[in-house]
């Protein structure tokens, strides 16, 4: 069980991955919280979080529910709140992130039977994501599944996790004995457009993850992707309580938080690291779950909340700093990819 020593104990782990396991529904489900809505994407994050944690038939049961709920096309809806579709329409972003859960689960517990069961659905997922992208390599973030039109916009963050999701991909599909040429194109062009034409992306917003995803997804590492953290530290990081979620509001989020916290482990910046996942450590509930956040100025959570998938961030991040589970290097590992198709 990880163990961030001063930080979080195995024990207290281990409660945050029972809370997780205590909001998933009867049909594998793994809302924001009980009685919530259910999107793919952090649905999956969860999934990683029960994974690690010792949960495998848990996590298991969720990666079912994903692979019954996988519509025809490989797509999935953007929310459902238990079994009701709300939003139908795709989010490429959401889909393709069915690879990094499976290769992590994978990672985590080496069932080959789990890998191959997942493939179908992993391939579908991934064929269809890489029908989003466009020529100069940035993905199209969205689709109305009705009239099947895309909304041209390519966001920083969930092209950023489409470039970890397609590497997690590709290393399924070699670990199949498959070749996955379609796929290892696009994460090259992919992550040429990230290292040489930044602005064919919509501009930062003044959310974090547009701030630090590029690293954590593993398209900027290096001196580069150092820089980049340390242009807008001081405008995101809240000494002693966490990062801001939005740059303006005196807001801090457990999520955010730990998702920097792998990003920084990614660049080998482990002590700027720890110091903020103990940071965040106000925001634990006595019962292991997470609060979402905490609006400082006045000392109040908010939402008021503890989302399954802030708890799953926590878990993590601290599995990520104590090198604990065989898949705490899923954000760390990113293969950065010879790129060979420039100026396309």
């Amino acid at each position: 069980m990880p163990a961030v020593p001063g930080v979080v104990s195995a024990e207290q782990v281990a409660a945050t991955g029972a809370a997780i396991a205590r909001m998933q529904t009867d049909s594998g489900a793994l809302p924001w919280f009980p009685g919530g809505k259910t999107d793919p994407w952090d649905h999956i994050e969860s999934a990683m979080a029960l994974s690690v944690t010792g949960f495998a038939d848990e996590a298991e049961a969720a990666y079912g529910w994903s692979r019954r709920t996988q519509r025809p096309d490989g797509s999935w809806p953007i929310e459902f709140r238990g079994d009701v579709v709300v939003d139908a329409n795709t989010d490429s972003n959401f889909c393709a992130y069915i690879a990094v859960g499976v290769w992590h689960h994978y990672l985590v517990t080496g069932d080959d039977a789990f890998l191959s069961a997942m493939w179908p659905t992993v391939d579908r997922a991934i064929d269809l994501v890489c029908t989003f992208q466009r020529p100069d390599g940035a993905f199209r973030w969205a689709q109305d599944h009705s009239t099947r039109t895309m909304f041209d916009e390519a966001q920083l963050t969930g092209n950023a996790s489409i470039f970890h999701a397609l590497d997690c991909a590709v290393s399924i599909a070699e670990t199949l004995g498959h070749q996955p040429d379609r796929w290892t194109r696009a994460h090259a062009v992919l992550g040429e457009a990230f290292a040489r034409r930044i602005d064919v992306f919509e501009p930062p917003s003044q959310h974090s993850m547009d701030w630090y995803y590029p690293v954590l997804g593993g398209a900027l590492r290096g001196d580069v992707g150092t820089h980049r953290i340390a242009e807008r530290w001081s405008e995101f990081v809240v000494a002693g309580k966490g990062i801001r979620c939005v740059s303006h509001r005196p807001w801090v989020t457990g999520a955010e938080t730990s998702e920097l916290v792998l990003a920084l482990d990614a660049l080998g910046d482990v002590e700027r690291a720890t110091e903020l996942l103990a940071s965040i450590q106000h925001l634990r509930d006595p019962d292991g779950s997470y609060w979402t956040g905490l609006v400082f100025s006045d000392g109040k959570r908010w939402p008021v909340e503890k989302s399954c998938w802030t708890s799953a961030a926590v878990v993590l991040a601290a599995d990520a700093l104590s090198r604990t589970s065989s898949g705490n290097g899923i954000f760390r590992d990113v293969r950065q990819r010879e790129v060979t198709y420039s100026n396309r």
